[in-house]
């Protein structure tokens, strides 16, 4: 696991011990930003579930402001420091170890970016969806919410505020991209 493109380019990532997370494959990654990058210059992600942070290290690279990384794990908030520091990145992200639900439903900050990439077949990106759609505050006018899931977790859901606007498949990781909807009726 690498970053692929940016200031941080060619920089190996450490991975978190273990089989609790789900690494994102480079490929899916660099496909990823391949998509973002019209977009990606000044934002503030939320990477939840961070695992690794490999998702918001690369936004980081590739010209996002700030970024949030959440873990319940402590293994894995070592590893996105570790990482963090490896990449020179650590004066642009803020890590923490908490309960990605509880932070959700009590943040005061608006991000432009929110990824949400759970442990798989739990169901955990439903409910972060819901918590978000319950709170459309959380997205910037012109923010995203992308889920990475496997393809076989995947369900459409109705949500307030939010809508599906595309899918994008890489063998077994789906990529789900939720746009807001800036005056939409109130739920």
């Amino acid at each position: 696991m690498r970053v692929v493109s940016g200031k941080a380019r060619g920089i190996s990532l450490n991975s978190v011990p273990g089989d609790g997370t789900r690494p994102i494959l480079d490929r899916v990654k660099t496909a990823l930003f391949d998509i973002l990058r019209p977009r990606i210059q000044g934002i503030r992600v939320l990477d939840l579930f961070g695992g690794a942070g490999s998702v918001g290290i690369e936004a980081l690279s590739q010209g996002a402001e700030h970024c949030v990384f959440l873990d319940l794990s402590a293994a894995a908030v070592k590893i996105i420091k570790e990482n963090l520091a490896a990449t020179r990145l650590s004066d642009q992200a803020e890590v923490r170890h908490t309960d990605a639900f509880g932070y959700l439903r009590h943040t005061s900050k608006t991000f432009d970016l929110l990824y949400v990439a759970p442990p798989q077949f739990e169901s955990l990106w439903v409910q972060a969806m819901h918590i978000v759609a319950e709170r459309p505050e959380l997205v910037s006018e012109n923010g995203l919410v992308i889920v990475q899931i496997d393809p076989k977790e995947y369900e459409a859901l109705q949500l307030a505020d939010f809508k599906e606007v595309q899918q994008r498949s890489y063998g077994n990781t789906l990529l789900v991209f939720y746009e807001r909807v800036v005056g939409a009726p109130p739920s």
